[in-house]
């Protein structure tokens, strides 16, 4: 059980890294994390090392990530008085930074199944078998997901983030 709780522990960065990656706040992804870790924790007696505990875990993620969405479709969004700017935002001068971002607003653009494949294999560099694991998809689904969603991301930002996007497996 030790080795269970260690191999969890080493996994919690790259959980980290993904739920940034897919909400797009720091205070909600680390809630997201701790949902997954808690449940994770509490529901260890029905992991069977089948897999890799880090698909495991992702999946957790994932799902509650999922079931978060959907929650917040039916409640709306609140933003709350103090996170609303008093001045109007300027973007920042460095062309690297600006084509980080670019990259990040077309991500977030792109439909939530093919944003969640390209951020396990192109942000966390998960397996394509992993990754349509953790999906609960064929790979070939997964293949073309991936295909769509950089095609998206050419269109949608010329081919400035091409080069962020390529992986090799």
């Amino acid at each position: 059980m030790g080795d269970l709780i260690a191999e969890i522990e080493a996994c919690v960065p790259a959980l980290r890294r993904y739920a940034r990656a897919l909400t797009r706040n720091a205070d909600v992804a680390d809630d997201l994390v701790q949902d997954c870790l808690e449940r994770a924790l509490a529901r260890r007696g029905l992991f069977r090392p089948q897999g890799p505990v880090r698909a495991w875990l992702f999946t957790i993620l994932l799902n509650l990530y999922r079931n978060g969405l959907r929650a917040s479709r039916r409640r709306g969004e609140t933003v709350a008085i103090e996170d609303m700017p008093s001045e109007p935002m300027t973007p920042a001068a460095q062309p690297g930074h600006m084509a980080l971002a670019e990259i990040a607003r077309a991500i977030e653009a792109l439909p939530p199944d093919q944003k969640e494949a390209l951020l396990l294999v192109v942000l966390e560099g998960v397996s394509y078998a992993e990754a349509a694991g953790i999906l609960g998809i064929p790979q070939g689904t997964l293949m073309s997901r991936l295909s769509r969603a950089r095609a998206a991301l050419r269109i949608i930002g010329g081919t400035s983030g091409e080069p962020y996007l390529r992986t090799v497996k």
